[in-house]
This record gives structure tokens, C-alpha cells and sequence, in this order.
């Protein structure tokens, strides 16, 4: 029988081709960063460092001293391998040669 004093949440992380989620029951007011070293899941994934991956709950980032709620998920964040900025503008700049350079028009009907 589960302890009514504990609340559950999830702590997650995803690789490309892999994802984890972890239940944990912890004490109400537990940290994230508590609730991260109570699932274990830096054992599975020694990449993680906590002073290095963003966290966040559901979605939101967050600090690791926020307090959970019950049914709350921790999201650990791997670093970013471009800046979307930079990608966006590359794939705009790629568009527009292309409109420019769009190969053969049909020839016009008269």
C-alpha cells in the first residue's frame, strides 16, 4: 500500500532514439533536483551533470530548488547541438536561393 504521506512524480530524459521516465515517490516539498537524485536515473545516463543540463516541469524550465507537486514531471534537457536561431535563418536563406534559382519555368502558353 503506498504511503498517503508521499507523492508521486516523473523524472525524464530522452536521447534520440531512447527515453526514460521514472516514477518516484518522494516527501511533498521535494525538490527537483532531489527528485532527479532519488530516481537515479544520472546512474543510466552519466551525461547528465545537473550544473550543466537545463531542467524543466513539464515543458517549463525550471530551477532545481523549485518544489514539486504531486504528479509533477521533471524534464532534464540535453544541450542544444545548434542554435535554432541559426538554423532557422540558414533554412530561410536556403529558401530564398532556391525561389531565386528554381530551375526551368515552363515556357509560357500564348
Amino acid at each position: 500500500m503506498p504511503n498517503s504521506n508521499l507523492i508521486t512524480v516523473e523524472v525524464a530524459y530522452a536521447l534520440p532514439h531512447q527515453q526514460l521516465i521514472i516514477p518516484v515517490q518522494v516527501a511533498p516539498e521535494t525538490t527537483a533536483e532531489e527528485a532527479v537524485k532519488a530516481s537515479g536515473i544520472t546512474a543510466k545516463f552519466p551525461e547528465i551533470d545537473l550544473s550543466i543540463n537545463q531542467i524543466g516541469i513539464f515543458g517549463k524550465l525550471t530551477r532545481l530548488d523549485t518544489p514539486l507537486r504531486h504528479l509533477d514531471r521533471v524534464e532534464i534537457y540535453r544541450p542544444l547541438i545548434a542554435d535554432p536561431k541559426e538554423v532557422r535563418k540558414q533554412r530561410a536563406a536556403d529558401g530564398k536561393a532556391m525561389k531565386k534559382g528554381g530551375g526551368d519555368a515552363p515556357p509560357e502558353m500564348e
